[in-house]
């Protein structure tokens, strides 16, 4: 086994340590430390930032902020850092996102901070820049991670959604239900992956180019997934929203077109679904994943249902096929997943 595919099956006992950790003791500690700056600052806003899986992170936080009415904005770290510093002049959370916790453009947003800004920062890494220049740090428990994303994104994207819950006031036993019913789901779907993958592989066949659309919180699980299939299968591959695939990029869809699409339950899944089925009717194939039991019918949609109701932890769920299928994807190709030939696993400067 390589140790890409080692690491996409320790997840479910890294999330379950991450859940753990934040029910009681330090992390708990960690989160009401949080909770009592916003309350005593009186912050105006919370800003997310970070670069890659942690900006993706940024986003589908920053949207859940924003539906639970705590003012919210995501920022790629290096815009952030040469171009909207002055966006801190305001009473601000700043959640800086590092799994390492030394990636440049985080370590000089720290270095660079006005006075009086109020840094959260989430890392895996105990000991990083981030977690001790942070006011308060948030760990992921994730373990040492070698190769390409994928257990870290799991778990920081469990962790901001708990920082936002709990400022919210919510907390509590029916959200970390939730979380043991996806630890449960991504159980299911590690165990099972052989059954399931084979059917897919060839469903979808030699991909030379692919294209991951998503709307809301999922569409940061469309730019993580674009990601890893450019780090990890060496292809072209592109994420974009759902809404903006409409204006233009509909007209390359043909014979040939490949795509996966994430369709949540909730605002937007009929537009989802119906551009699943627009792919297909122009002759382009689709993985559909979506928490929503849908008969399909049409030949080239390839359906996966996700058991997890919830919009965000769905975004967690969803990426987990997409790892197992990355995986199989390099192997085919005649390589292992995961590792780095023309860069590092921590990004040291610009």
């Amino acid at each position: 086994m390589n140790k890409f595919l080692e690491e996409i099956l320790e997840q479910p006992e890294v999330v379950e340590r991450a859940l753990k950790y934040y029910t009681n003791g330090f992390g708990l500690q960690s989160l009401e430390k949080i909770k009592k700056a916003s309350v005593d600052r009186e912050f105006e806003q919370v800003i997310f930032t970070g670069m890659g899986s942690s900006y993706f992170v940024s986003r589908a936080a920053s949207i859940l902020f924003n539906t639970l009415k705590i003012h919210s904005y995501a920022l790629n770290a290096s815009e952030l850092l040469h171009y909207d510093l002055s966006l801190l002049e305001r009473k601000t959370l700043l959640v800086c996102i590092s799994q390492s916790g030394e990636s440049f453009e985080i370590t000089e947003i720290l270095r660079n901070l006005p006075s009086g800004v109020f840094c959260a920062g989430i890392t895996n890494e105990e000991n990083s820049t981030l977690a001790k220049k942070a006011d308060v740090a948030l760990f992921c428990k994730g373990g040492k991670e070698e190769m390409t994303t994928t257990k870290t994104y799991v778990l920081t994207s469990i962790v901001a959604f708990i920082l936002g819950w709990h400022l919210a006031g919510i907390w509590n036993d029916v959200k970390i239900n939730m979380i043991n019913h996806l630890i449960g789901n991504i159980k299911l779907t590690l165990k099972n992956y052989v059954s399931w993958l084979s059917p897919v592989l060839d469903f979808m066949g030699d991909l030379s180019a692919i294209q991951i659309i998503a709307r809301g919180p999922a569409f940061s699980t469309a730019s993580q997934s674009a990601l890893m299939f450019r780090e990890a299968v060496r292809i072209p591959a592109s994420d974009i929203l759902g809404g903006e695939f409409r204006h233009g990029p509909m007209e390359m869809v043909s014979e040939g077109f490949k795509a996966i699409i994430f369709a949540a339950s909730g605002k937007t899944l009929a537009q989802s679904i119906k551009m699943a089925e627009d792919f297909s009717r122009y002759g382009g194939k689709v993985l559909l994943i979506s928490n929503e039991q849908l008969y399909v019918s049409e030949k080239n949609i390839f359906l996966i249902y996700i058991d997890v109701p919830d919009e965000f932890l769905f975004s967690v769920a969803a990426i987990i096929p997409v790892q197992l299928f990355i995986d199989a994807c390099a192997k085919s190709k005649g390589f292992e997943a995961g590792g780095f030939s023309h860069g590092a696993k921590v990004t040291l400067t610009e």
